[in-house]
């Protein structure tokens, strides 16, 4: 899904994609233990985010796995640590927006996307989801996710199941659209 956001991005003449992680706040041990560490592989090359990567961002798409309903508490952890930048304004006025995996299809998507939202209020971010001008959304002939609040997708219970070909879709309009909206508000 990260990576059909930046091919929506990088179609916007001009633009430059920079892919970023959390930090893992979970020993190695219990990763191994539970097949998490597996799942990170496909995330190996990709750096650990820090502050200053937001600094310099005139947008941000967050991903989140989704657990329980909520963010899963990496990510929370991380934006904990933002209260500096915040202090400072440093996310006023950019755009911010979501997208997220569960692992079934009422695995909470949609609430975890939406109280994300809250952080990027009080950020003072401009959030742009993934409107119905993408028709993907609306159809019914295959189970897949994505609402308004963001795209997103259902990997299955041991992340077997793939994005996809609408799901994806999905993914790179947004990324489209949030960069689209973002050269608006710097012209």
């Amino acid at each position: 899904m990260a990576e059909a956001v930046a091919e929506g991005v990088r179609e916007v003449e001009g633009t430059e994609v920079i892919l970023r992680k959390v930090p893992e706040t979970i020993p190695e041990e219990i990763l191994a233990n539970s097949g998490a560490k597996e799942s990170q592989k496909a995330f190996e090359q990709v750096k650990v985010c820090t502050l200053d990567d937001h600094k310099e961002a005139d947008a941000i798409i967050f991903g989140i796995p989704v657990r329980f309903g909520n963010m899963v508490g990496q990510m929370r952890q991380f934006l904990d640590t933002t209260g500096g930048l915040w202090f400072k304004g440093a996310f006023t006025g950019k755009v911010g927006s979501v997208f997220a995996s569960a692992s079934n299809q009422h695995g909470g998507q949609e609430p975890t996307i939406l109280s994300f939202h809250t952080n990027l209020l009080h950020f003072g971010m401009i959030i742009v989801g993934l409107p119905y001008a993408f028709e993907g959304q609306v159809g019914v002939e295959e189970v897949m996710g994505g609402s308004p609040y963001g795209a997103f997708t259902i990997a299955g219970p041991t992340g077997e199941r793939m994005p996809s070909e609408v799901e994806l879709e999905g993914a790179r309009y947004q990324g489209r659209h949030v960069t689209v909206i973002t050269a608006k508000l710097n012209i």
